[in-house]
């Protein structure tokens, strides 16, 4: 009966080596979503930086009543033209639901910079309408982002009590 002793021996072999390439399989599928994660997470911020740098560029030529048309012009363009390398990196990295929210945000501040380009001021109503409608669509981006990169379902665990049991 030698041949059942190594008839068990090939069986364990087996059982465990698939056990192990099981194993080493959902450990690198786990830490391939983290890394995702982690690039998206990066990129995302980044993309909101960018926005949030050329955003800030338009409100100061709304209320700048002595720049020059061509001035004008030449920063707005200017200073929105780093957000094209991040729209087109998010149309390779984002979810589809957050990459359509961000060129919806991104459409959005591209009709501000032309506003803003134009000599549009801080207190018309085509440039309220047209802020109100960027803040929107960020605030749909940020949702999106926050879904996408499982920000709530991270914040809903209870939070730990200050104040040891006993």
């Amino acid at each position: 009966m030698p041949w059942v002793s190594l008839l068990s021996a090939v069986i364990g072999a087996v059982i465990a080596t698939s056990s192990a390439a099981l194993l080493e399989r959902f450990r690198w599928r786990r830490e391939q979503h983290h890394h995702l994660i982690s690039v998206r997470r990066t990129l995302y911020g980044d993309y909101l930086e960018c926005l949030s740098r050329a955003r800030n560029v338009f409100r100061s030529l709304a209320r700048n009543l002595e720049a020059a048309a061509s001035e004008r012009e030449r920063i707005a363009r200017d200073s929105f033209a780093s957000c094209y390398g991040m729209r087109y990196q998010m149309s390779i990295t984002a979810s589809k639901q957050v990459f359509e929210a961000s060129e919806t945000a991104f459409r959005c501040l591209r009709d501000v910079r032309d506003l803003a380009a134009a000599g549009t001021l801080a207190s018309d109503e085509a440039y309220v309408d047209g802020r109100s409608g960027y803040e929107a669509a960020l605030t749909q981006l940020r949702s999106a982002m926050r879904q996408d990169l499982g920000a709530d379902r991270l914040s809903r665990r209870p939070a730990p009590s200050p104040h040891p049991p006993g």
